[in-house]
């Protein structure tokens, strides 16, 4: 039996981590890699145009499994086009190994071709950056980057120069169990009993939930109920809390809506459940706050904390719910209700005036009718910006669909690599991008990736030919738009000519239709729909404080775009108020 090389035991030890895709474009530092991966049957490589495509679909499949992922790059340039994407899965706490390939050992540190050091480039956006410099550190540095990467739930980054990994394996290296999934962190007994002392004591309770309440749904309806509190959400808690929420009082920060800030500021205890919310301008300075999070180094670097409480949001209430005094006072909980039913009426009204005869279309409409018509069990990957705004407030959630996007790092043109790597871990499962006419040209090269392998994406390109947001933002500061228009072409004519479904809508009527007749499509499709550019009502009179961070009040009259079903949630909520 031929000896292993260094590249061969490299592929074979993220096998055993369970990894089945390595994401990348392939170059000569990668090419032993690249061969090993070819002789595995375990494992695919994944050619994609771009290298940040890699590791944002590396990213989005971590997110959707919740489990390793891997992308490449090759020397120099090809894995410094890794680093966005890696910066939005790190900050996603998305499991991710990258490896990223190098120069010629011998020639590190002389201005070689291409030199860069991506051991160091890599730091910031990495729980672990090494560089393997002798075959001898082969297995035991790349399984340590893995469990950097399935522990702290990040990402870690492997510097392998190509002549290495072509050497020899070393004879009878060590081959560890590798950890592949992490446990769960129940809080110590004297937070416990902190905690249930402070609730006990409240008479107005918040709770304020982001995605560490991902497996907690069931708990955290429970403590509400037990408690009589209001439920409120940041945007990456939207998928996992909002659904079958009878507590529900809407969303805060910048796309906010409903009773959210008014619940977490006329309480008289808030409690923040696996919330790394960064908009400190949201958060009250004058009610006492409780924060529970798996990662300790999170509590209390956004406000001030009356108790900082280390461990799972589930394990945590688990602890709480059989130790907390039923509260029989409904009274605050009913107020907030209310307060979210009337806020959402309000924003409701100015979109519901003849939107389905509004040329250019409204793209409030387009996501109301992306939402009926998509399925049950749907992923959408959301492109920043706009899109940001009509997930937010148009696509309901299940607790079996997904809605993943650059919700930490922010990152423009994520929605079709996000796409990739979702659709690669079903390819029957219905995966919508929604992409702004920006973001989707900006890595447009990587539809010729869905092409490629068939995948079944369902682009919908909101294409208002502008860059949206930064026009608001603009406006609001201001200041004149200016750089913010796109030229665009036809994109449902580029999407035929790659050899994908394409199809322009430009009225209202045919919306429905065309979003249907793309999703029954079996192969890759782009629905190209003309939208307003002026959709946002604009108040006239902001602060520029509103703007700065984005602050208090911009979520609540600059965004003043609807809320879809929401309303219709909150109306059915407001049943379990008493009637006097």
């Amino acid at each position: 039996m031929a000896k292993q090389n260094v590249a061969e035991q490299f592929v074979d030890i993220l096998v055993r981590a369970g990894v089945r895709r390595l994401y990348g474009v392939v170059g000569d530092s990668l090419n032993p890699v690249v061969d090993a991966v070819r002789r595995n049957a375990a494992i695919d490589w994944i050619p994609v145009r771009h290298e940040e495509t890699a590791a944002f679909a590396a990213g989005a499949e971590a997110q959707i499994t919740g489990k390793l992922a891997a992308c490449a790059g090759s020397c120099g340039p090809g894995n410094l086009h890794l680093i966005n994407g890696l910066y939005d899965a790190h900050r996603s706490m998305a499991p991710v190994l990258a490896l990223a390939s190098h120069i010629p050992s011998s020639e590190i540190g002389l201005g070689y071709f291409q030199e860069t050091h991506p051991d160091r480039l890599f730091q910031e956006c990495s729980h672990y950056s090494e560089l393997i410099s002798n075959a001898r550190q082969m297995p035991r540095l790349l399984q340590t980057a893995i469990q950097h990467a399935v522990g702290q739930s990040g990402v870690s980054v492997v510097s392998l120069p190509g002549d290495i990994a072509a050497e020899p394996a070393p004879e009878k290296a060590a081959q560890s169990a590798l950890v592949t999934s992490r446990p769960t962190v129940r809080p110590g007994d004297g937070e416990i009993d902190a905690l249930v002392e402070m609730i006990d004591r409240a008479d107005k309770v918040t709770l304020f939930c982001g995605s560490g309440t991902a497996a907690a749904h069931a708990e955290v309806m429970e403590f509400a109920e037990k408690i009589k509190s209001p439920v409120g959400h940041a945007l990456r808690g939207k998928e996992f809390i909002q659904y079958d929420n009878p507590y529900d009082v809407g969303m805060s920060g910048l796309l906010g809506y409903g009773a959210a800030y008014e619940a977490t500021h006329e309480c008289d205890l808030l409690i923040l459940l696996g919330t790394d919310f960064p908009y400190n301008a949201f958060l009250p300075d004058d009610v006492r706050i409780a924060q529970v999070d798996v990662r300790p180094e999170v509590l209390g670097r956004r406000s001030r904390l009356d108790l900082a409480v280390w461990g799972d949001v589930r394990e945590t209430l688990r602890c709480l719910l059989p130790r907390v005094l039923e509260k029989t006072d409904r009274r605050f909980l009913d107020k907030m209700l209310k307060k979210h039913a009337d806020a959402l009426e309000g924003v409701v009204k100015a979109y519901t005036r003849k939107v389905d005869k509004h040329i250019p279309i409204h793209p409030e409409y387009v996501a109301a009718v992306l939402d009926e018509v998509a399925d049950d069990d749907a992923v959408f990957t959301v492109d920043t910006g706009m899109c940001n705004v009509w997930a937010a407030r148009y696509i309901s959630p299940n607790g079996r669909r997904r809605i993943i996007g650059s919700f930490s790092h922010g990152s423009m043109a994520n929605a079709l690599p996000m796409a990739i790597g979702a659709q690669f871990t079903d390819r029957g499962r219905q995966v919508v991008s929604m992409s702004g006419d920006g973001g989707f040209a900006m890595l447009m090269g990587d539809f010729l990736t869905l092409v490629q392998h068939d995948l079944p994406v369902k682009v919908v390109l909101f294409n208002n030919s502008s860059l949206g947001m930064v026009e608001l933002e603009m406006l609001v500061a201001g200041l004149p738009s200016y750089g913010t228009s796109n030229a665009n072409p036809d994109f449902a004519a580029v999407a035929r000519a790659c050899g994908a479904y394409g199809m322009r809508v430009e009225k209202p009527k045919q919306l429905a239709g065309a979003l249907k007749d793309a999703f029954k499509h079996r192969g890759p499709a782009l629905v190209d729909i003309v939208t307003d550019p002026n959709a946002l009502s604009i108040p006239p009179k902001i602060s520029a404080e509103m703007v700065t961070g984005f602050a208090l009040s911009a979520s609540k009259i600059v965004l003043d775009g609807g809320v879809g079903r929401m309303l219709q949630m909150a109306r059915s909520n407001l049943r379990n108020v008493p009637r006097p």
